[in-house]
């Protein structure tokens, strides 16, 4: 076996030693903080006291499934080509699975350790330890890295544009660790005077990666004209234990990004635009019903008063309800404060000539003949947009999103690119209402939708609903 792979092989195996030697570590401290025992004596006397024999077996079996969690969460694989955004991600998921484990094994066997004073030091010590762990490693990685140890041989499939800017890449790259050992094409190209860096054709692949060192591969060739050839190299690699790489560029992509998942015991390219970061879309969720319920809470004086006044100024229903276009233009319906009067429906087909956003946007109309009294003073503070915590406690909405538009709206659009704003949840605010709201066109309103889906993220999130708070108190761009 390559001494290089023993190597890395023993490192991996202690680490895998050392984490379970500081989980160890960490419980131990977390019990002293819990207990509040600082001197030597009392630590002495409290370990006697806690570590017996069923404890140090239940600690032990613990151990064993901690180590279970970390290598299922890929805890010890290369990172060398994932961001440290997503380590952090994998962090918390696992220290998060840690303190379940052991909540749920204390309630089994009651060994009396565990209390909630424990379980909050251990967890909050668990992330700092790991996170720490990961970037002191991360950085002696690099640096080992840069002075050309732990190197990858890799070679590329296909000599073209793209392979070359990638290999470009890779080569100006240091810190990610790979060594460029050349290019693998067809026959044909080994006939050209343009064969710089080509080791091989695709023929003499199997018979090269015999004789040589060769980590990882990238494939950079169109799977449709070279199936054959690229099966039988993969194949090879397959037997070798090589590692295969596929650029996933195969289609003439605007906005969509790629990402390969597998299902059950097939592995399928995934097409997206936005967002696909799980772990951050279930936090986006759970913040939905959170910040819903408390704003509700918040605000139910607001409402009441306001039902009140719908009912005194203005003869109907306190509620607004319409049919809306929601995520994938699932139908649902939205709740609002009433503020125009009951007619206002039959009205819209005259008054759509005065329409400022144009014959193919959403009606928008400054002095709308159609709004009440009161109805004017709720726009214009949104006061009428309050009803919607429940949309977002539903599931039918977010708190964050494109606003949703109605059935009519939509059969009015005439541009495509516009349905993609109905990949995501609508929301009760987006960037359209912190830019101007009503002052904009719907062109550009579409584009600030459109810049929402391709860059968000929960700071961007963050950022839009401080400025919305901001944007609504002082009534800017509203009618």
């Amino acid at each position: 076996m390559n001494t290089h792979i023993i190597k890395r092989q023993i490192l991996m195996e202690l680490l895998q030693l050392f984490d379970i030697l500081m989980i160890g570590a960490v419980f131990f401290l977390a019990m002293v903080l819990a207990a509040g025992e600082f001197d030597f004596k009392s630590i002495f006397s409290l370990v006697n006291v806690r570590l017996s024999l069923p404890n140090i077996l239940f600690l032990a079996i613990y151990s064993a499934l901690c180590h279970m969690i970390l290598r299922a969460n890929g805890m010890y694989d290369s990172h060398r080509l994932t961001g440290f955004y997503h380590e952090i991600l994998t962090i918390l998921k696992v220290c998060s699975l840690f303190t379940v484990v052991l909540f749920a094994g204390n309630i089994v066997y009651e060994i009396g350790i565990i209390n909630l004073t424990f379980i909050n030091y251990y967890l909050i010590m668990l992330i700092v330890f790991f996170i720490l762990n990961r970037i002191i490693l991360r950085s002696l990685l690099v640096v080992f890295r840069i002075k050309g140890r732990n190197l990858r041989n890799v070679l590329i499939i296909g000599k073209n544009r793209r392979s070359e800017k990638y290999a470009r890449k890779i080569i100006a790259g240091k810190k990610l660790g790979y060594r460029f050992g050349g290019y693998v094409d067809a026959a044909d190209k080994m006939d050209t005077d343009d064969k710089s860096q080509l080791v091989c054709d695709l023929g003499g692949f199997r018979e090269y990666v015999r004789n040589n060192v060769v980590d990882e591969i990238f494939l950079f060739l169109p799977i449709k004209s070279f199936y054959d050839e690229l099966s039988e190299i993969v194949e090879t690699c397959e037997e070798q234990g090589i590692i295969v790489r596929m650029c996933t560029d195969l289609f003439r992509l605007k906005l969509a990004k790629a990402k390969v998942e597998q299902v059950d015991s097939d592995m399928l390219i995934t097409l997206f635009t936005g967002n696909m970061n799980r772990s951050s879309v279930i936090v986006k969720e759970f913040i939905d019903v959170f910040l819903a319920l408390v704003f509700i809470i918040l605000v139910s004086p607001i409402m009441i008063i306001a039902a009140l006044l719908i009912k005194i100024f203005s003869p109907g229903p306190v509620f607004f309800t319409q049919e809306r276009m929601g995520l994938h233009k699932r139908k649902f319906k939205i709740y609002k404060f009433r503020t125009m009067y009951v007619d206002a429906e039959k009205q819209l087909e005259k008054l759509a000539k005065y329409n400022e956003m144009g014959a193919d946007g959403a009606f928008k109309m400054k002095d709308d003949p159609r709004v009440t009294p009161i109805g004017k003073f709720f726009r214009k503070y949104s006061i009428d947009e309050l009803p919607q915590f429940f949309n977002v406690l539903k599931g039918d909405m977010s708190l964050i999103g494109p606003r949703p538009l109605t059935v009519r709206d939509y059969n009015g659009f005439s541009i495509d690119n516009h349905r993609r704003r109905f990949s995501v949840k609508p929301g009760l605010t987006c960037l359209w209402q912190i830019s101007g709201r009503s002052g904009i066109s719907f062109n550009d309103w579409m584009k600030l939708d459109m810049e929402y889906i391709d860059n968000w993220s929960l700071k961007l999130d963050l950022k839009i609903l401080v400025k919305t708070a901001l944007t609504v108190l002082t009534a800017r761009g509203a009618h």
